[in-house]
């Protein structure tokens, strides 16, 4: 067994009242604290997968770094370059992509890293590529963003290499579905920065204490609250949505449904979008529409690792159609819709896709009640 958590993304593991005021006394240590709590659980552990993440914790205290002293050290703005979306690559896509690849890369201890802003993937020299790991990886998401003071942040999934560690790696070895990964998460650049992520075991929130430098856990166990706050989605692409997903955002805009109003909020970076409807209730959604026949978002090291976050979180990531954990996928920078957030809501959403729920049958139940 090379990685220390338990992996259990097919079987959302639930916490009792009990279990999380069990937990409550480890607020306050330190991540790389946690993560040495965690390994003992598995005496047989090697250490690797510990070593992966804290290297990934360093790399995000580089990046967030960068993105504090942005306007100061002239790194906003964009490069001139565009990445294989297609998208021009901001400055400091370019500073989060190369610090988080050599320090990965140096390590040993992955065999390929996907990152957004490249076509292919990265390999270790040849003295290292029996690294057991592949890492996919968005940088510096929301970075269109930063000049105007956005919060941005990276994502990033961790899986385990498929081909024998004494061989070249393949294609195979990045082209995992979701539910086969051994950790998610993400990096939230804000008033505060925060560290989110998961093994299977519960979601946990590291707040960064800049006095010390480390991400403190301030957010033990995770999960989507009963009640929905909001709903996130540029509602200034409605002409280009087809009539199910008008009928979807309709519907839950309506106060008569749930017996309440529930908020539009839209940030426009994932992670801030995401992270907010994880604590407060909501769901998210980039659905497709008539400029796109794949949809916006990317699978790998965009949809994948908070669909993972969301699963264990008690919620859901969806196409519209199928859970996005049970993707297999085709390309390294495949795209896909995005529904995600709130179990009940993202099913929903699922229902009126599928043609099984109209708003006119919703009208219908509310009159008769």
């Amino acid at each position: 067994m090379h990685f220390e958590f338990q992996h259990c993304s097919s079987t959302i593991i639930q916490k009792t009242p009990m279990d999380i005021e069990k937990h409550k006394h480890l607020k306050g240590i330190t991540v790389n604290q946690h993560i040495l709590l965690s390994q003992k659980k598995f005496p047989g552990a090697t250490g690797e997968f510990t070593l992966l993440l804290q290297e990934i914790i360093v790399a995000a205290k580089v990046i967030r770094d960068k993105v504090t002293l942005a306007g100061i050290a002239e790194v906003l703005g964009y490069s001139g370059e565009e990445n294989v979306q297609g998208e021009t690559v901001a400055i400091l896509d370019e500073i989060a992509n190369k610090c988080m690849v050599r320090r990965l890369l140096g390590t040993g201890l992955v065999c390929m890293i996907v990152t957004e802003e490249e076509k292919d993937p990265h390999l270790p020299p040849e003295d290292k590529k029996g690294g057991n790991y592949v890492v996919a990886v968005d940088p510096c998401d929301g970075s269109s963003n930063i000049s105007c003071n956005v919060p941005v942040g990276t994502i990033f999934g961790i899986w385990q290499r498929k081909t024998p560690r004494d061989q070249e790696p393949t294609l195979e070895d990045a082209l995992q579905p979701g539910r086969d990964m051994v950790c998610g998460g993400y990096i939230l650049y804000g008033p505060s920065s925060m560290m989110v992520f998961t093994t299977g075991d519960g979601v946990h929130g590291f707040t960064y204490d800049p006095s010390i430098g480390e991400f403190i856990l301030t957010h033990p166990h995770m999960a989507f609250p009963e009640k929905p706050y909001c709903y996130s989605v540029n509602e200034c692409y409605w002409n280009f949505w087809d009539d199910k997903v008008k009928g979807f955002v309709t519907w839950i805009k309506d106060p008569k449904v749930k017996g309440h109003p529930i908020s539009s909020r839209y940030v426009g970076s994932l992670v801030s979008d995401f992270h907010r409807n994880l604590l407060y209730g909501g769901i998210f959604l980039y659905p497709l529409d008539l400029r796109s026949n794949s949809g916006k978002l990317r699978l790998l090291y965009e949809c994948a690792p908070l669909s993972f976050i969301a699963e264990i979180a008690g919620g859901k990531g969806s196409t519209g159609e199928v859970n996005i954990l049970d993707i297999q996928p085709t390309n390294i920078h495949q795209r896909i819709p995005l529904y995600i957030g709130m179990k009940k809501y993202v099913e929903v959403a699922e229902s009126f896709l599928n043609g099984t729920k109209t708003n006119e049958d919703t009208q219908k139940n509310t009159n008769n009640q």
